[in-house]
């Protein structure tokens, strides 16, 4: 019982002190609470926004378009003359070239029908000789009737002969006339039986030629689309294979009509205008091309006009089917006005930018553009050169705003080189340190 009084005694001579501790405490944890408060409760600073001057020089416009690449000359090949496929003389995707044979058809028929032309030929040839050498016979015996008659003649004024006489040598002398000119029809007959006998030798040695298909130009051959033992002929639907040019290859686009008169009204001659070409992996091909030729009508269902441009090939990098880009420089703008394009924002069908004044303002304004070129946006109307506009987030200002412009570098470091990456990196290592020793100065307060 002494003991509990003890313990009650000691505890109510400590009570104040615990009480007045926590009081003490309570006091400092409010003071310090209001002075975080105070310290945050300041006004803040206008916002920081990224501008970028107003950039005015000549500016090259180019045009794009989507195209496909054909050969310059595209040779169908197909079997002129009927018969059974037994060779192929070309490996699929070689280069050949003019007169080189690449299909063989069974020569075997039109040979013997070569070697019955040229009998009937020889034939012919022969009775055109027969025909010939009878004219000198007919001529020979109308010689003698006329020598004869020349004779008689003078004897049958004179009486010296009979009249008969005279008559035999009138009939011999137009007897013999009539068998030279008959003689000379079968001359003529016969030559032109050797003439058709020459034709028909010369068409079968022509169709026998045909078994031997070869390529009409120097280009690439295609995949072979008859095999060996199939039955050719003219009367096929399908070809054999095909030849292409590549060297130099064309590239056909399709422009609006638009493009196409403004062009053409334009001061330049487009055919001198050099072109790239983009290929379908980003790179460009090496070789400048140049515009070749225009169709001649107008795509009705599509309101475009099929372009021709003509680029050298010299490797047979390209070939027909591929697609591509074709860029031009078409024109030069003459001290046009530039900003980022994502410096300018859509605002319903509107275009507007906010322009940073000398006192550091906002005005937001609408501006007309009009051509691109990377990544800047030409500027017809609404900005004077020298301006700044905020580089982006104009969504995130508003008019009369005041704000406090920094240099907008995203720009400059788009395309870093190799060796200004490490300083970036550097720089961006080392920010983070100042904010590291602040927790540190806060666990000392």
């Amino acid at each position: 019982m002494r003991h509990l009084e003890s313990c009650v005694s000691h505890l109510s001579m400590r009570l104040p002190k615990v009480l007045a501790g926590l009081v003490a405490g309570f006091f400092v944890i409010t003071l310090t609470a209001g002075c975080e408060k105070e310290e945050k409760a300041g006004p803040p600073g206008p916002p920081v926004v990224d501008v970028v001057d107003v950039i005015q020089k000549d500016v090259p416009i180019y045009k794009e378009w989507i195209g496909t690449t054909d050969g310059f000359v595209n040779a169908t090949i197909r079997a002129q003359v009927q018969g059974y496929l037994v060779k192929q003389n070309y490996r699929e995707g070689d280069v050949v070239k003019t007169g080189q044979a690449l299909f063989e058809i069974d020569p075997r028929t039109f040979q013997a029908a070569l070697d019955q032309a040229k009998g009937a030929l020889d034939q012919a040839k022969g009775i055109l000789e027969q025909s010939r050498a009878n004219v000198a016979v007919q001529e020979a015996r109308w010689a003698t009737a006329k020598a004869n008659l020349a004779r008689v003649k003078p004897l049958a004024e004179q009486n010296a002969v009979s009249q008969k006489d005279l008559d035999d040598a009138v009939g011999a002398e137009e007897s013999t006339r009539s068998s030279v000119i008959a003689a000379k029809a079968s001359v003529t007959a016969a030559e032109a039986s050797v003439v058709a006998a020459q034709a028909n030798a010369d068409k079968a040695a022509l169709e026998l030629g045909f078994t031997k298909v070869t390529s009409p130009i120097d280009g690439i051959a295609g995949i072979a689309k008859a095999q060996l033992g199939n039955l050719v002929g003219p009367s096929s639907t399908q070809e054999l294979t095909s030849v292409s040019t590549v060297n130099p290859i064309k590239v056909y686009i399709n422009v609006s009509e638009r493009e196409y008169l403004s062009t053409r009204e334009s001061s330049e001659k487009v055919e001198g205008i050099p072109l790239e070409l983009i290929l379908a992996d980003g790179s460009i091909f090496p070789q400048k091309g140049s515009f070749y030729m225009a169709d001649r009508q107008v795509d009705v269902t599509t309101g475009t006009l099929k372009i021709g441009a003509v680029f050298s090939n010299p490797g047979n990098l390209l070939r027909p089917g591929q697609y591509g880009r074709i860029r031009a420089q078409m024109s030069v703008l003459r001290g046009a006005l530039l900003v980022p394009q994502r410096a300018v924002g859509d605002v319903q069908g509107s275009f507007m930018v906010a322009v940073v004044g000398p006192d550091n303002k906002v005005d937001i304004r609408r501006v007309k553009p009009s051509e691109k070129a990377g990544s800047l946006w030409v500027i017809d109307e609404g900005l004077k050169p020298g301006e700044k506009v905020v580089a982006e987030g104009i969504q995130k200002v508003r008019q009369g705003m005041t704000v406090s412009p920094k240099p907008f570098v995203a720009e400059v470091q788009a395309k870093p080189e190799t060796g200004a990456q490490a300083p970036a990196k550097t720089e961006a290592a080392s920010k983070p340190e100042p904010k590291q020793e602040a927790p540190s100065k806060a666990k000392k307060r």
